[in-house]
């Protein structure tokens, strides 16, 4: 069995998934009484979409003194958004003004978010994650989607592999939010990129194909994934606003709306082909089913907001108390002496 740890994008609300990881993390070590188990050490591949692709590199950094074991934990990963999401969603009154008129083509300074990222991975290569994952984006001059794939970087060298800092601002490049991410590969080649919720706001779909794909002898029925969501927002949008609306002024909407969309659909397919071979209990979704108690918007930001989504996040956790525990059995089952036959095994050695 090959499983797959997938994280959607949301902004702010990845604290859902965040606290998730953190409560999985701790039935973890509880469980096999091992205080420095970690979730890197019980998936084979991961896969995430902006706020979730910012997650799971921090849970893949290397201790850059040990590196073959992680620099970070769960709880690492979930605060930054706790420490520094009001930071990276904090837009000056002048900024918010003139993007209302559709003056300004985007509303935050990615200089912050830039900075925070630096902080967390410094000069750290996608190569040298801990595991195979990818990370979404979107190349807006060749219009196709791009996926950072950390096998292509470690097989291919410099001109498939990027500092980590960059591939998580390319892949929270969130139109209307942030500008475009303007970055280069080590080869220097360019890449105007932004974020991969356009095309996968819930990257699942594309980890099943990278897996298959790369695990020669692996079919559906051997793939086992738990894909974490932010929530789907149910924001109800007027027509006669829309319609009287400049177009630039309009854009968080339409992401609003893009990004839902595209989760709800990756959702049913994968759902589908799972009930196809007769293993629906191989596709785990986790996501709050009503937002109706916070902002759902993904810069909502405010403290008090941060502190709503926290709640939210340990109700969902609440919820699903006896799932963690049945996740938890299994994957601790499924670890010892478990032989890897991928493509990633050679790779890395």
């Amino acid at each position: 069995m090959k499983r797959i740890l997938s994280i959607d994008g949301g902004g702010i609300r990845g604290i859902i998934p965040g606290m998730f990881l953190v409560a999985l993390e701790e039935k973890l070590q509880q469980a096999t009484g091992n205080p420095s188990a970690h979730l890197s050490d019980y998936f084979d591949f991961f896969a995430g979409t902006s706020t979730g692709g910012i997650l799971l590199s921090i849970l893949l950094c290397p201790d850059p003194e040990n590196p073959g074991k992680p620099r970070y934990s769960a709880k690492d990963a979930l605060d930054i958004y706790l420490h520094h999401g009001t930071e990276i969603f904090a837009a000056k009154a002048w900024r918010r003004f003139l993007s209302r008129f559709g003056l300004l083509s985007e509303l935050y300074n990615n200089t912050v978010l830039e900075k925070i990222l630096q902080e967390y991975f410094d000069n750290l290569k996608l190569s040298e994650l801990l595991k195979p994952c990818i990370i979404t984006a979107y190349n807006i001059e060749l219009r196709k989607n791009h996926l950072f794939r950390q096998q292509k970087a470690i097989s291919h060298g410099d001109s498939r592999d990027f500092y980590v800092r960059d591939v998580c601002r390319a892949t929270s490049a969130a139109p209307t939010y942030f500008s475009v991410a303007e970055i280069f590969s080590l080869a220097n080649t360019r890449y105007p990129l932004v974020d991969g919720g356009v095309f996968a706001h819930n990257p699942s779909l594309s980890a099943l194909l990278e897996v298959i794909k790369s695990y020669n002898s692996y079919k559906i029925d051997d793939i086992w994934i738990l894909s974490l969501g932010t929530g789907l927002s149910k924001i109800s949008y007027n027509y006669e606003d829309f319609k009287k609306k400049r177009a630039i002024s309009i854009g968080p909407a339409l992401v609003d709306i893009m990004s839902s969309s595209s989760a709800e659909s990756t959702n049913y397919y994968l759902k589908q082909l799972f009930r196809s071979v007769g293993k629906s209990e191989n596709y785990i979704r986790i996501e709050p089913s009503n937002l109706s108690s916070i902002d759902p918007s993904m810069d909502a930001a405010t403290a008090s907001n941060i502190q709503k989504i926290t709640s939210l996040g340990d109700r969902v956790v609440s919820e699903n108390e006896a799932l963690i525990e049945q996740i938890i059995a299994d994957i601790v089952e499924d670890k010892p002496g478990k032989k890897d036959k991928s493509v990633w095994n050679f790779l890395k050695n």
